[in-house]
């Protein structure tokens, strides 16, 4: 099934957010198409605040970052691809993407894109517990 790209959005952000709650953040959403986070998460007791990004691919895709790397935001970064079949997130932190982004130029426009090749890893495959708990549980 062919998902309209903002249908592929949503479904990403309120896919991400279930997981953090099942981790015991609260977990919302702030304002779609606007610049910054995508997901604030704060613990249970109110000590601890997390800004999440977003990137939901309907298929195994390389994840577009835009024409700079230098001021990723976000304290975690959640890509979820194939999220219209088989959803699997690979959760990085903003230092990683920087780290592993693919500098592509194509009629003299610099773009920064993140390959599959590149954040499809064990090490980042499902990797919730990088986030932590937000209940205090361990």
């Amino acid at each position: 099934m062919k998902l309209d790209s903002q249908i592929v959005g949503n479904a990403g952000l309120y896919f991400t957010c279930y997981h953090l709650s099942l981790l015991g953040w609260n977990a919302m959403p702030t304002a779609r198409n606007a610049r910054g986070i995508d997901i604030v998460a704060y613990s249970r007791d109110g000590k601890r605040y997390l800004g999440i990004q977003v990137k939901s691919l309907s298929k195994q895709a390389p994840v577009p970052l835009g024409a700079s790397i230098e001021n990723l935001m976000g304290d975690f970064w959640v890509i979820i691809n194939k999220l219209s079949s088989e959803p699997t997130a690979f959760i990085l932190t903003p230092h990683e993407v920087k780290r592993l982004a693919h500098r592509g130029e194509k009629d003299g426009r610099v773009s920064f894109w993140l390959q599959p090749n590149s954040y499809e890893t064990d090490e980042f495959r499902e990797a919730w517990d990088r986030i932590g708990r937000g209940d205090g549980a361990a």
